[in-house]
């Protein structure tokens, strides 16, 4: 099995050693300038050592994970020497192959795998990765070898072509980077009636489990709750009232994310066609006009 060593200890090169590790593959370490990260990754990755540098490593293995910030890939795969045949890989989600373009030129064979997971600290990334779905762009051999490390960490694959990659990335920041906005911007209200955003996110964890529940168990667009759903215009008014007086500028976001939100209750067969256009001219309009037909 060859030899395999990671440049750059942050979480996910971490996460991926010892995982990859525990499933049987020859981790045998790391170079990484933060002495810090390096020794974390050499104490959770057993028989794993620290290399003095980049090209130490690279010259000691067959397969490299470069695991550094996505903007420096390809310039450090560009200050590296390669062998032919050796395989030179990188995780970013964003970033495609053309990033190692200067090992391939040396004749190393080049592939991404990226995982479609939140790597907020190693301890729960580690926790994080069996099962997640693994984004895979390569050629054979490489697409082989990286299609089994997926099945080893129990996942799902996805194969894409450096033409998908970005908008692969960008769906995967709307799902989980901007999920994680709206809950704080969400959370933040809360100051506006006397308590606090960590009354309000603990408040929201059952609720958020039972909508992550609801979109695996029944899934789009069943899933879909709400006033919007239900075709409850008034519950709407009074919500935009209520922001464009205490909150406009979150107004804007909740009407952008209604008018989304309404073809969803339609396909659900909950939100009746002339409740839709309703809904639709409401959330289209001014927040004065919101506020002038409020019921009582």
């Amino acid at each position: 099995m060859k030899r395999i060593g990671f440049v750059g200890a942050g979480p996910v090169g971490t996460t991926f050693g010892v995982r990859l590790a525990e499933q049987g593959y020859p981790v045998v370490g790391v170079a990484d300038l933060q002495e810090e990260s390096a020794a974390r990754f050499t104490r959770l990755v057993p028989g794993a050592r620290r290399f003095g540098g980049a090209q130490e490593l690279v010259d000691a293995v067959e397969v490299v994970f470069l695991t550094t910030a996505d903007d420096a890939i390809a310039s450090l795969c560009a200050a590296l020497r390669w062998r032919p045949g050796q395989i030179a890989l990188h995780c970013s989600g964003a970033s495609t192959v053309q990033a190692l373009e200067a090992a391939r030129a040396q004749g190393a064979l080049v592939g991404s795998i990226h995982p479609c997971q939140s790597f907020a600290d190693v301890e729960q990334a580690i926790a994080n990765l069996p099962g997640s779905t693994f984004a895979i762009e390569a050629e054979e051999p490489v697409r082989g070898l990286l299609l089994e490390m997926a099945r080893a960490l129990h996942g799902d694959t996805v194969v894409l072509s450096s033409e998908d990659k970005v908008l692969y990335h960008a769906a995967a920041a709307i799902a989980c980077n901007y999920f994680t906005t709206i809950v704080k911007i969400a959370a933040d209200l809360w100051t506006r009636f006397g308590k606090t955003p960590a009354d309000a996110v603990k408040a929201y964890l059952p609720l958020l489990r039972g909508t992550l529940a609801n979109i695996e168990a029944v899934g789009y667009p069943r899933c879909l709750t709400g006033p919007i759903a239900r075709g409850d215009v008034a519950t709407v008014r009074r919500h935009l009232a209520a922001l464009e007086s205490q909150a406009p500028e979150i107004a804007v976001l909740y009407r952008e994310l209604g008018r989304h939100t309404v073809p969803i209750g339609r396909e659900k067969g909950t939100l009746a066609p002339e409740k839709a256009e309703e809904i639709l001219r409401l959330l289209s309009g001014g927040g004065e006009d919101a506020a002038r037909r409020v019921q009582p």
